[in-house]
Formats: C-alpha cells, sequence, structure tokens
C-alpha cells in the first residue's frame, strides 16, 4: 500500500494533472505528470476505467498491481511530481510482473522523473 503523504486527496488535484499533465503513453498505460512546487513529497494516482474492465473485482486487481508497481519505484524518483497512470487495457490484470515492472520503469524513464539512470540499463 502506497502512504498517505504519496496519495492524492479528492478529485480535484487528480483532475488538473489529467487536465495540464505532460503524458507518456505505452500499450497498457498512460501517464501523466506535472511538477508541484509546493510539495516535498510525488503524490501518485491510478485511474482504471469501467471501459478497461467491467467488474469492480478486476479492477481493482489492476489498481492494486499498478499502485504496488509505482510504490517500488518510489525511492527512485524525483520528489514532487504529481503523476497519474491511466490504465489502458485489461491485460495487465495478468501480464507477468517482470513485465509490469519494466512498462512502468520504461514510462517513468520517459518522462524524466527518475533520479539516476535504471540499473538495467547501465553496463556491466
Amino acid at each position: 500500500m502506497i502512504s498517505y503523504k504519496n496519495r492524492f486527496h479528492g478529485h480535484g488535484a487528480l483532475r488538473y494533472v489529467s487536465k495540464n499533465g505532460t503524458s507518456i503513453r505505452s500499450q497498457y498505460v498512460t501517464i501523466k505528470y506535472l511538477k508541484n512546487p509546493r510539495r516535498k513529497e510525488s503524490r501518485i494516482g491510478v485511474v482504471v476505467s469501467k471501459k478497461v474492465h467491467k467488474g469492480a473485482v478486476g479492477r481493482n486487481r489492476i489498481r492494486r498491481r499498478v499502485y504496488e508497481q509505482l510504490r517500488l519505484q518510489l525511492p527512485g524518483m524525483t520528489s514532487g511530481y504529481d503523476i497519474v497512470c491511466f490504465v489502458a487495457s485489461a491485460h495487465i490484470r495478468t501480464i507477468p510482473t517482470e513485465e509490469l515492472t519494466h512498462i512502468i520503469e520504461a514510462g517513468l524513464q520517459e518522462a524524466g522523473i527518475y533520479k539516476t539512470p535504471l540499473k538495467s540499463d547501465t553496463i556491466e
């Protein structure tokens, strides 16, 4: 579970990011992000539409999986960003965790939110 300080509270800020944020699209997710100078901690939200999956149980499972991956990425991210992840495919519910991790990492790296390059991108 993502900590309280890293969650959105209310729909106003979430709407603001979705309207004014910069988008990074992939096959399964769209990541919208916006620098928030008023905050020290980054805030994260995940949106799964009924168009993606009709059942609430499936939508909640997708949401939990994406939140967990974002929580694991949080220590390596630059603070002070508002990030909203819009899920575009129900396939996320069943893909392997490693593939989901790669999808989220690639989106965040493309957005330039990481403090340092990922370990997988460095030459050993």
